[in-house]
């Protein structure tokens, strides 16, 4: 809001008033003065903004912020405007007072990174001379004191209202709940109003501030009092970070999200490159929002994830006491994903529902034997939570989320954690479910797992799950790229790890290699009845082979599999057992490697090495690593090709299955119907016009996409279903909805 200064006339304290564009005295409310006043008075400040400020840098600007002070304690300290003469604040804070004879002090300094901040100026409200329960603007000229230097001026609004008895202890109850410490935990509710969770994932075409015309970016981020500061990336415009933090969400404290984007500099003041605000509050709540949100004044783009989650009370919308689900609502939804509709928004591929009920008997995180439980649930990046559960083993959460599903072979995370001082967790269990495998409409107990959901571990987790999609849209996005999740744990080199994936591409090596030496066989005739049948089906094959036979064969391998399995029974019946977590040779090699890095520093202290030697050896340490990683995952990739593959025509997942065998059908028939150089003048056009026609489309090969949604063999041992240990009497199944 820009204000004429023209408009204010100056007091002698430097304050004055304006209404309605005309001057008006300052109206003195009865009782303010005098002893039989109010119980005390609650002053409402909407700091605007500042004008005409002086510079107190050398580069001709200031980074100007504001200090409220009644006698001696500091009331509010603003934010601060970087590079700014003119900055707007547009903050606003309220303050109890019992004493309105002590003018509310104003001060504004200079921020600075190294030194200490300059004063730029100050000025004093005369609280008597506020008219009750009124809004007064007031032009505060800035000076110093025994100095009558213009030195700019701030705009501000003051509101002072008396309140009763009953207000002033309302208040305090109200105050007392929000400062108590995290840490008090007996009422068995959480201070906080919500959890906002931010993924930075990326900054566009940043402002330059070193002289090679890069920067160092680093991103600061401001809710209310809590703060968060990202790592910086050396020498780029377009920074990726893919950081993922918390922010709790307070109702006292505003809504607002301040990002400030600095150039790290390792001697002097980090320098300032940008500044956003995204008001939270606005933001539908249990829902991941994609911002990309534009820097002021044309400073480039930083790209976010933001969910607001964990919320508490009865009134959210999330929790399953609100939740009352449209008898039309579930035909609506089969109507809007049926295939008819497949041609409607192709990225909508479905939804998922899932409703969290409780948890039971959980691992005791706590010294008290009990924990302090909330529960995650995560869909590639969609990312939610419940409220936390105070000293219990048995939360009920009672909660429901609805996702949208943008590909139907995404994993459904549940991650059970303990809540700890300084927001602080501790992992307490985690399933993995595929949206293939969910059982629509199904309430049930599944048995919590390790981190990676190898292993059974202590406690059960009541879910019930409904997910809807449309069958073509689904097909369409599976030979697409798929989507990458941002936030993915380090990966890091172990042996036991490189162990198996060597075992892993043995077995494939193996199967090749056998295949070879049966072939040979029938050329060495070291059977001759072999030799004589694999003859003559050679013969046969080669005088009458047509290309539309090749996917013949492919079918007939999925049809013999098919059959195999039904008879097994691998399709009806799910791999259910027992298996507890037993600390396994990863968790043995993690302690040893940390044992030898600790080693290792030790010796050199003890040694007294010259720092560069040191520092030679250890970067020859973290690249032998950096080797071994790149070969353990060059060894995974190869490894699960071969098992997705083979997994494929196994029907592990059914529905990938079906889909290949419906291609093939399809192939066969326009093979046998098409001539092959026809088939290729249309894919060679295609290949070769696809940037023309689709300039940001993502060259990519639908082959290997189709096979990246075919789980490996760790995946499908991630998947698998462990029987849960809960009691006769807590088990709550509810049958299938028809």
């Amino acid at each position: 809001m820009q204000s004429d200064s023209s408009q204010y006339d100056s007091d002698s304290d430097g304050s004055s008033v304006k209404d309605g564009g005309l001057d008006t005295p300052v109206v003195v409310s009865p009782g303010l003065h005098t002893g039989l006043g109010p119980a005390f008075y609650m002053l409402t400040v909407h700091l605007r903004e500042g004008k005409d400020l002086v510079i107190r840098d050398s580069c001709g600007t200031s980074d100007p912020y504001v200090k409220f002070k009644v006698g001696n304690k500091q009331v509010y300290k603003s934010r601060t405007i970087y590079k700014n003469l003119n900055p707007r604040w547009d903050e606003q804070f309220a303050v109890p007072l019992d004493d309105i004879s002590k003018p509310l002090s104003v001060k504004v300094f200079d921020y600075d990174r190294a030194w200490n901040d300059d004063p730029m100026g100050s000025a004093d409200i005369d609280l008597t001379s506020l008219e009750a329960n009124k809004e007064t603007e007031c032009k505060l000229l800035l000076t110093d004191r025994g100095k009558t230097d213009y030195m700019g001026f701030l705009l501000v609004t003051c509101t002072l209202a008396p309140k009763s008895d009953e207000d002033k202890d309302q208040f305090f109850r109200k105050s007392a709940r929000v400062t108590e410490p995290a840490v008090s935990k007996k009422s068995k509710m959480q201070l906080w109003s919500g959890v906002v969770t931010v993924v930075l994932v990326e900054g566009t075409n940043l402002v330059p501030m070193d002289d090679n015309g890069l920067s160092d970016p680093y991103v600061k981020f401001r809710l209310g009092t809590e703060k968060y500061r990202s790592k910086f990336k050396s020498k780029t415009l377009n920074p990726r970070w893919l950081e993922q933090f918390d922010l709790r969400l307070y109702d006292e404290q505003g809504s607002q999200l301040e990002i400030t984007v600095f150039d790290h500099d390792t001697r002097g003041k980090d320098d300032f490159m940008g500044r956003a605000v995204v008001e939270v509050g606005q933001l539908e709540k249990d829902k991941t929002h994609e911002i990309v949100q534009p820097l002021e004044d044309g400073a480039g783009v930083i790209k976010l994830l933001v969910t607001v989650t964990g919320t508490y009370g009865s009134e959210v919308s999330s929790d399953l006491a609100n939740y009352t689900p449209h008898p039309l609502y579930r035909d609506k939804l089969l109507s809007k994903y049926s295939l008819v509709n497949f041609h409607k928004s192709i990225e909508d591929v479905g939804e998922l529902q899932v409703k969290v009920f409780r948890a039971h008997d959980l691992h005791s995180a706590d010294f008290g034997g009990l924990s302090d439980p909330f529960c995650v649930l995560e869909l590639v990046n969609a990312r939610v939570q419940t409220q936390t559960e105070y000293k219990t083993l048995n939360p009920e959460w009672a909660k429901v989320f609805t996702f949208q599903v943008k590909d139907i072979h995404s994993v459904l995370e549940v991650t059970v954690y303990d809540e700890d001082r300084n927001k602080k967790v501790e992992f307490l269990g985690k399933i993995t479910i595929p949206l293939l495998k969910i059982r629509s409409g199904e309430r049930r107990w599944y048995a919590l797992k390790d981190r990676k959901c190898m292993h059974k571990t202590k406690g059960a987790i009541l879910l019930e799950m409904d997910v809807v999609y449309n069958h073509i849209k689904a097909a369409i996005r599976t030979v697409n790229p798929r989507e990458d999740k941002m936030v993915v744990p380090e990966q890091k080199f172990k042996i036991s790890i490189m162990k198996n994936n060597v075992n892993r591409v043995s077995q494939l090596i193996g199967v090749v290699m056998d295949t070879g030496r049966f072939i040979q066989s029938c050329f060495d005739w070291q059977s001759p009845a072999r030799t004589i049948t694999a003859f003559i089906v050679y013969l046969i094959i080669v005088w009458n082979f047509e290309l539309y036979m090749l996917p013949i064969s492919l079918l007939i391998i999925f049809l013999k599999n098919l059959v195999v399995a039904q008879i097994l029974g691998s399709l009806k019946k799910e791999h259910v057992e027992d298996d507890y977590f037993v600390e396994d040779e990863d968790d043995e090699d993690e302690e040893k490697e940390k044992a030898i890095n600790e080693v290792i520093n030790l010796a050199y202290w003890a040694l007294n090495i010259q720092q560069e030697e040191k520092k030679s050896i250890v970067d020859r340490y973290h690249a032998i690593q950096e080797v071994c990683l790149q070969v353990q995952q060059a060894l995974d990739t190869v490894a699960s090709l071969g098992e997705r593959v083979k997994n494929t025509f196994n029907w592990s997942v059914p529905w990938l299955s079906t889909l290949a065998v419906i291609a093939l059908t399809a192939g066969c028939i326009v093979l046998y119907l098409i001539p092959l150089r026809y088939l290729l003048l249309a894919w060679g056009i295609n290949k070769f016009t696809k940037k023309l026609r689709k300039p940001n489309a993502i060259s990519n090969n639908e082959l290997l996409d189709f096979l990246s949604r075919v789980p490996s063999d760790n995946e499908l041992l991630q998947y698998r279903e462990l029987r849960p240990d809960v009691p006769a009497n807590t088990a709550t199944t509810r049958k299938k909805r028809s």
